[in-house]
């Protein structure tokens, strides 16, 4: 898209995606409640496992995506230093493994220390990385001339990154004190450092002429003398990243069963996402972030509607848990949300496969969203509204 095409639509998808997730959000904390949990009023309680079940393959997906980029990375700036540390299936196994142990120690105090100093020692890194990249950025770089990618497809792309936290954010904005603190420090936390990220990811794809991340890191950092702190930045990165798919994986699966541990719940994510990563064809990536919206996008619509629109921030909450209360409905499922997930579903599908140069994110949303809406207040479906 170019440089200022590509800041155009990671601006754009940003300001749409962060505020869906900061929505999202909102329902954790006015209720201390888990994300799929959040999903129960309007989809019924065992309607809520079909929204579990894709998250958890969503997050074992993004944990195995993330596990490949950063294995073969380490494994490129290993390179010269031979044997296992130039394979990249010995990193992908040495991070996965990280990362379960970083999860496992959620809550100690090693943890927190654990985390204070990954985040430090990132931010360095990463000023480090940008500083390196824009040196390097000259006029060519500027004024490079757009592809032939319609301007809306960007900002879809870019949704689907905050979207795809739409099902984890209120696993961590429960915790929260207030309400309106947490909505903006989700919102503008997100914004800052993803379009921060995006646009280094942009400018080095530009500078470098190469897609692939880690070649990205070899040329920008390793051909600067600086292999060190980027190995430093693709282990910690990877391992952090990873460790939102795991615990929110672990909720989502806890959501579905509280028959298994939370640990042996982490255990099986962890080890699933190595095993995915060692087989998973990593160049159908951005496929995999179309699946992503075409499934929460429309999904979040119906919740976000019956939130905000039809209970006004309402819920009972012990009826969340009880089998024949407000939001049993149907046997467990809300056929009223399902359809209108589906409707919503086709939307996106229609417009990616038709090529609409439209962006298929905010229409599926509407869809879904204005579709449940109708029928509800039509039928006044099940729950306790208002």
């Amino acid at each position: 898209m170019g440089l200022w095409l590509g800041i155009g639509a990671i601006i754009l998808g940003h300001v749409i995606g962060n505020t869906f997730m900061g929505l999202g959000g909102i329902i954790g904390s006015d209720h201390g409640i888990m994300s799929m949990v959040s999903v129960r009023p309007s989809f019924g309680i065992r309607g809520s496992n079909l929204a579990a079940i894709l998250n958890i393959i969503q997050l074992v997906c993004w944990a195995s995506i993330m596990l490949i980029i950063g294995g073969r990375a380490g494994a490129m700036l290993g390179e010269s230093m031979g044997g296992l540390m130039a394979d990249n299936r010995f990193w992908i196994i040495a991070i996965g493994l990280g990362t379960l142990l970083w999860a496992l120690s959620t809550g100690k105090s090693i943890w927190k220390l654990m985390q204070a100093s990954a985040v430090i020692s990132l931010l360095l890194v990463i000023l480090l990385m940008s500083w390196n990249t824009y040196e390097q950025a000259g006029r060519q770089t500027i004024t490079a001339f757009p592809g032939e990618m319609p301007f809306m497809i960007g900002p879809d792309l870019v949704i689907a990154m905050p979207i795809s936290w739409l099902p984890l954010v209120a696993d961590y904005s429960r915790f929260s004190r207030r309400t309106a603190p947490a909505f903006w420090n989700t919102w503008w936390g997100y914004f800052f450092v993803s379009s921060w990220m995006y646009v280094l990811g942009l400018t080095a794809t530009l500078v470098t002429g190469n897609t692939e991340p880690q070649m990205q890191m070899l040329q920008l950092m390793g051909g600067a003398g600086l292999a060190i702190p980027a190995l430093l930045m693709v282990v910690v990165s990877t391992i952090t990243s990873d460790f939102p798919d795991v615990y929110s994986a672990t909720c989502s699966i806890l959501n579905i069963s509280q028959k298994i541990g939370a640990k042996t719940a982490m255990w099986m994510t962890g080890i699933v996402a190595i095993i995915v990563a060692l087989v998973f064809p990593v160049d159908r990536y951005e496929g995999f972030l179309f699946f992503i919206g075409a499934m929460f996008v429309p999904l979040f619509g119906v919740v976000l509607t019956d939130y905000f629109i039809i209970r006004k921030r309402n819920l009972n909450l012990e009826e969340l848990y009880k089998v024949g209360g407000d939001y049993w409905y149907a046997k467990g499922f809300n056929v009223v949300a399902l359809a209108s997930w589906a409707m919503g579903f086709v939307t996106y599908e229609v417009i990616e496969i038709l090529k609409y140069p439209i962006g298929a994110s905010i229409p599926s949303l509407v869809v879904s969203g204005l579709t449940y809406y109708l029928f509800t207040k039509r039928r006044n479906v099940g729950g306790t509204y208002g």
